[in-house]
């Protein structure tokens, strides 16, 4: 019914107090496709009809991989500090405070210990949805943890990136963070032990500058954002016009920078066979 004719006809019931269908139902990808969100959730969150991965965390990832799902957490309660009392439309300390209530995550990466295919591996998984999955101390910590249990019990290790880059609340501390986890992985190589890189959308600053690249394979999810800067500080640092898609997963693979693009459904099939074949091969 059209809307000036509601008042005369005696309908005064607000249109959003007569949705039929609850906000949430349905997923709309960016090429248009829509899809019910159960089966979405179902689908490993790939849109069936064009294949678009939808940004998942590590909850997600975890039931992925995880046989059952089941999985012993590393230092799941450590938390960041703020040692620079840093402030910028508000306090980092309340920023941390606000974010850790919304996501229920301690901060932007979780390590699961756990069985995949019946075998033991260590998986280090970022988690966007916490300040853009930006890389400070206690990220840095966490993964240079999750790789000392990987070499104490000489289990493979996974990492699964998923940032905005470092974080900049943290400042130096932050970048310390490069360093860090690049150590820890030359000392997980040294241990013979594989690394397998997954980098999923997006990818990007120094976390791809560090340890999202330094895999004995990388891998990634089908169009996902990977690059250091943006496209617009590319252009301006260069004075040159970018080619097209110059930072997709796809773009990446064809000039030498990726391993393999693996689909979601096949991430554990996938990533158990890399593992296999760098142990039974001993290519290190």
């Amino acid at each position: 019914m059209a809307w000036f004719k509601r008042k005369e006809k005696g309908i005064t019931t607000a249109t959003e107090d007569k949705m039929d269908i609850p906000k949430g139902l349905w997923y709309k990808s960016p090429t248009g496709k829509i899809i019910d969100a159960e089966e979405l959730a179902r689908n490993l969150f790939v849109s069936p009809e064009d294949g678009f991965h939808v940004r998942i965390g590590s909850t997600e990832y975890f039931q992925i991989l995880f046989d059952n799902n089941e999985f012993v957490e590393l230092d799941e309660n450590m938390t960041s500090k703020d040692p620079l009392h840093f402030v910028d439309t508000k306090k980092y300390a309340d920023r941390l405070k606000d974010v850790m209530g919304k996501t229920k995550l301690k901060d932007a990466v979780r390590t699961g210990v756990g069985k995949s295919k019946g075998k033991d591996l260590v998986i280090c998984c970022m988690d966007f949805a916490f300040i853009g999955g930006s890389m400070g101390a206690v990220v840095g910590e966490k993964i240079a943890r999750g790789i000392d249990h990987a070499i104490k019990n000489k289990l493979p290790f996974v990492m699964i990136s998923k940032s905005g880059g470092a974080r900049m609340m943290e400042a130096a501390y932050s970048l310390m963070q490069l360093a860090k986890t690049s150590v820890k992985l030359a000392q997980l190589a040294e241990a013979k032990l594989p690394y397998i890189s997954l980098c999923t959308d997006p990818t990007t600053g120094g976390t791809t500058a560090s340890y999202a690249m330094l895999g004995d394979i990388n891998i990634s999810e089908p169009g996902a954002l990977i690059g250091f800067a943006g496209p617009r500080v590319v252009r301006d640092t260069t004075g040159k016009d970018l080619p097209e898609g110059f930072q997709t997963a796809e773009f990446l693979l064809e000039h030498g920078f990726l391993d393999f693009i693996t689909p979601r459904k096949e991430l554990k099939d996938k990533i158990n066979l890399y593992i296999d074949l760098i142990q039974n091969n001993n290519i290190r």
